[in-house]
């Protein structure tokens, strides 16, 4: 059992970081491999069924085809994905603290409040980026109703407006577009900012067992302060995963642009498979930091780590913080703080290793 739980600088948690991922590499890869296995299985089937339309010259169904596998691969990125970073984090809380995990366990201690998670990977992706997916159907909704797709259509359709409509309608068409794609910008400093504010609230939900709201609320306090430290870790793992997609996918590119963008289907699956394995080795890494930032904040706001050690030694937890004011007031109501009831040990199978300090909502549960 893990007790040297202290305060670390940002190089430590990445030191720490790096170790947990070589140590338990078998271990994270499997995590992450239900989550780029179903990837795989979705492009694997996209693949098959182009093959097929092109095959049987149905080139309009092959258009309605490509949409509706971009919808299926993100939902499934959506899903599987939130599910696995979950598990992953479940499973670095173990390990950090010294107790063992293994891909059965940590997927067993995520599933039953699957729905908990998938709902907070609604609402951080709501409030942190619905400014820019507003911004971006715009845009769209310009291209398809203001008459602007038909300027890059190479077959032109008979006129149905005046020239000097049409210019106007053009006109005002990039003016708007040129004014959503100003707004853009200031949406995707937001995004990340809102981001970085819920960075922890998916290791606060497994960990303390809080629903989606309470984690946001929980990530916003525990972020505070270190939200510029979050920013690195999070552009560390964007530069390992661009460089890791650009050694492994640029072969491809190549490949394509000598065959006028077009890969034979052999050469499309084995892109499907390279691209397995880069999923499969990258996204633990951002899961598994994020995870020590949790733990990191826990113990430079909430003492965390003098919890711990009272707990490994089998000694009674302290009480929750209560702040100045409230302490306070106890003075002044005659009630001595050792007088206050010690949080119960949370047990592997509940909210965690230890209970959170963090007063929860009324009427749930611990």
């Amino acid at each position: 059992m893990e007790t040297s739980l202290r305060p670390m600088s940002l190089g430590e948690i990445l030191d720490r970081t790096a170790q947990l991922y070589r140590q338990n590499f078998l271990l994270f890869a499997g995590i992450s491999s239900v989550y780029a296995g179903m990837l795989l299985v979705v492009g694997l089937a996209e693949t098959g069924v182009q093959e097929w339309l092109r095959v049987a010259h149905k080139t309009g169904a092959l258009v309605w085809s490509s949409g509706i596998a971009v919808l299926v691969l993100y939902t499934a990125m959506f899903i599987f994905g939130g599910i696995a970073v979950a598990a992953n984090n479940r499973a670095v809380a173990w390990l950090h603290l010294g107790e063992p995990a293994t891909i059965r366990s940590a997927y067993t201690g995520v599933l039953p409040r699957v729905w908990r998670y998938l709902w907070l990977g609604v609402l951080k992706i709501f409030f942190a980026w619905s400014p820019l997916i507003a911004i971006y159907l715009g845009i769209v909704a310009v291209l398809l109703f203001l008459g602007v797709k038909g300027i890059f259509s190479q077959t032109a359709t008979p006129p149905t407006m005046p020239p000097p409509a049409q210019s106007a309608q053009m006109i005002a068409s990039f003016l708007v577009i040129a004014v959503l794609g100003l707004l853009a910008l200031p949406a995707l400093i937001y995004g990340i900012l809102m981001g970085l504010r819920y960075a922890l609230s998916v290791p606060a939900s497994v960990v303390e067992d809080l629903p989606a709201r309470a984690a946001i609320k929980r990530s916003i306090a525990l972020s505070k302060f270190s939200r510029g430290r979050i920013f690195v870790l999070w552009l560390l793992v964007w530069v390992i995963e661009f460089g890791l997609t650009m050694v492994t996918q640029s072969f491809f590119v190549v490949m394509a642009m000598k065959h006028r963008g077009e890969l034979a289907v052999g050469w499309r699956v084995l892109q499907q498979l390279v691209g397995f394995c880069t999923n499969t080795f990258v996204t633990p890494i951002l899961a598994t930091g994020l995870t020590l930032f949790y733990y990191d904040q826990r113990v430079r706001k909430e003492g965390y780590d003098i919890e711990w050690m009272m707990q490994a030694a089998g000694l009674n937890a302290p009480p929750p913080a209560v702040g100045n004011q409230a302490a306070e007031g106890m003075m002044e109501s005659g009630l001595d703080a050792s007088e206050t009831p010690a949080a119960p040990n949370a047990s592997r199978a509940g909210t965690g290793p230890a209970p959170s300090s963090e007063p929860r909502p009324p009427g749930e549960q611990v």
